[in-house]
């Protein structure tokens, strides 16, 4: 039987639910750091960064992403600016397609601050090519990042050899990374994710070396310290970027 007494009790409970539920966002608690006042990049802020600036300031944003400090952004206002002064980002990133690896999250990034070539597998073909010279050549990015990650499908299908329509001819650019993981002593398999995570980041590193002997442009700035290019491999389960050699 339900007393007075427990009816009161339940009511109280759910009033304290909901008072707790509709607490005004601007009395929570941020941390300090996702308090920071964000401006789109000026033309004149971009050619003041060195190379070396953009990838700690990348470094940093991914562990502010970590710690889910964001910096807070009012997106609107970004979009007005860059559509009104136009663009000028940091640096150019090629990322895996897959969607659990969010760019500009990843790295507290805002509208304006990077480019982003997305494609299975983060692979370098001639458009993602010309997209990344047009990038720092044109736009004045010092920074490309190459970044593969954990668990990659794209890096699965290549080692288990799938064959489905176009995805067949999409895998065969991940295939030189199989080569340059040939000498690893354990089980090659999908089921292997030490291996995985090994051809994935030969993947990476394969991708360098592509952009390095096809692109005179980026070759060439690169030598000049213009930019830098760099790889990275993105673990799904922590958040965390692990830059490689």
């Amino acid at each position: 039987m339900v007393t007075n007494k427990t009816k009161t009790l339940f009511l109280l409970f759910i009033t304290t639910l909901l008072f707790c539920g509709c607490k005004s966002k601007a009395t929570l608690d941020y941390p300090k750091s996702s308090l920071i006042n964000h401006s789109v990049l000026t033309k004149e802020q971009q050619q003041s960064l060195t190379p070396d600036d953009v990838l700690k300031q990348f470094k940093d944003g991914n562990e502010r992403f970590r710690k889910s400090d964001y910096t807070l952004r009012n997106h609107s206002e970004s979009i007005r600016k860059t559509a009104t002064d136009g663009q000028f980002p940091e640096a150019m990133v090629l990322s895996c397609l897959d969607s659990r690896v969010p760019v500009e999250d990843v790295f507290d990034q805002g509208i304006g601050d990077v480019f982003v070539g997305r494609v299975a597998g983060n692979f370098v073909n001639t458009d993602l090519l010309g997209s990344m010279e047009f990038a720092c050549k044109v736009a004045g990015a010092k920074l490309i990042i190459v970044m593969g990650h954990q668990h990659c499908g794209a890096v699965k299908g290549a080692i288990d050899d799938v064959k489905l329509g176009n995805i067949t001819a999409m895998l065969n650019n991940i295939k030189p990374a199989l080569a340059m993981s040939q000498n690893y002593k354990g089980d090659k398999s999908i089921k292997n994710d030490e291996y995985v995570k090994l051809v994935s980041q030969n993947n990476v590193r394969n991708a360098i070396n592509e952009i390095r002997s096809k692109s005179e442009i980026l070759r060439t700035m690169e030598a000049n310290g213009e930019i830098k290019i760099v790889g990275a491999f993105y673990v799904l389960r922590t958040g965390e970027l692990q830059f490689l050699n």
